[in-house]
């Protein structure tokens, strides 16, 4: 017995190599079987982790194994995403877990390109997933995912998402022609959310990431006082410029309660497809730089790859169309690290029960 404590400590030393967060409680739980020399280990984590971590931590954990004494006769990783506290007098819904506001100081920075593929990423590591496209004004997610055509309503009050990828989808793209502007005032822009959000009937989500318009206004503030949010995620690319709105939108969750999961640097190195050579064109280590200031994790750093661009334009992002390349690597361990922090965070305390009008 005493040996087997001592062997489950030293599992729970162990790293995840996109977070660089411990495997040990409330993030991962260890169970093992000691049969004589024979170890069977079992590993279930709050997130999922991609095929990549669980080979390398299974060679970890056969290490360890022989280190103390015996051999690795089992090894297993699972997950079970948790629905984890939101706002105060707010509460997870039915049928989503996790809300994950995606947002950005500014326009251009490439944030609805990042939460798109954050959301295929997930999905390919493993979780349900779905994306609600909240900029009402310019909505890109459908062109982005490839979609068209009217969502359906079985009952004339509810809407079925559309799907692609294997990834949910709604979005007020959805529902109007694609040329037709929306010249809303702002109520009517933050009441379309809501309802985009509430008669939708998403199919029991871990994640529904929500693609922000860029800035601090009516959206951003309806997100906060009507969604559940679990968490945020601030884009930005490196120059100064861009990182000096990215600090506002990171205080403005903060002010509403909302914990800012990581920041994920988009274009931030460009490689050369003829020569190979990488030149920082927006600039170097502004969003290292911002992370270090305020606190919180760079979730990743995503190169500008002219792929991201073109898959994303064909409706077939770099994710789905390319998984193996560097780009959609880049996005996959940018993802296993926001869902890593969300799972080292509290649980949601009540039942799931919708607090929505």
């Amino acid at each position: 017995m005493e040996n087997t404590t001592a062997f489950v400590q030293s599992l729970q030393q162990l790293v995840d190599p996109s977070s660089h967060l411990a495997l040990a409680p409330p993030l991962a739980r260890w169970d093992v079987r000691v049969d004589g020399r024979e170890h069977r280990v079992e590993l279930t984590t709050g997130y999922p982790l991609a095929a990549g971590t669980v080979a390398a931590l299974r060679e970890q954990v056969e290490g360890l194994a022989q280190v103390a004494g015996g051999v690795l006769a089992g090894f297993e990783a699972r997950h079970r995403v948790a629905a984890h506290a939101v706002q105060p007098g707010l509460s997870p819904v039915p049928r989503v877990r996790n809300v994950i506001a995606v947002g950005s100081g500014k326009g251009g920075v490439g944030k609805s390109t990042t939460a798109v593929n954050l959301a295929l990423a997930l999905q390919r590591l493993g979780a349900k997933v779905g994306v609600l496209d909240a900029d009402v004004y310019g909505p890109s997610v459908p062109a982005m995912l490839g979609l068209s055509g009217r969502p359906e309503s079985p009952d004339n009050k509810s809407i079925e998402p559309l799907r692609a990828f294997g990834v949910e989808a709604m979005s007020i793209g959805l529902l109007v022609d694609t040329d037709t502007p929306m010249i809303w005032r702002g109520p009517m822009a933050t009441s379309a959310l809501t309802q985009l959000f509430t008669d939708t009937r998403w199919d029991d989500l871990d994640y529904l990431i929500v693609d922000l318009p860029p800035g601090t206004g009516d959206i951003q503030l309806t997100l906060a006082q009507k969604i559940p949010v679990a968490g945020a995620v601030i884009v930005t690319t490196p120059q100064e410029i861009a990182t000096l709105d990215a600090r506002k939108a990171l205080k403005m969750f903060e002010k509403v309660n909302v914990p800012v999961l990581g920041i994920v640097e988009n274009m931030a190195v460009h490689v050369c497809s003829n020569c190979g050579h990488a030149e920082h064109l927006f600039g170097q280590g502004g969003g290292q730089a911002m992370a270090a200031q305020y606190g919180v994790p760079l979730l990743g750093s995503l190169p500008l790859d002219l792929r991201i661009r073109e898959q994303g334009d064909a409706g077939t992002p770099v994710v789905a169309a390319a998984p193996d390349s560097a780009p959609a690597q880049a996005y996959l361990a940018a993802a296993q690290a926001m869902a890593a922090q969300l799972a080292a965070r509290p649980r949601a305390s009540i039942a799931i029960v919708s607090t929505l009008a």
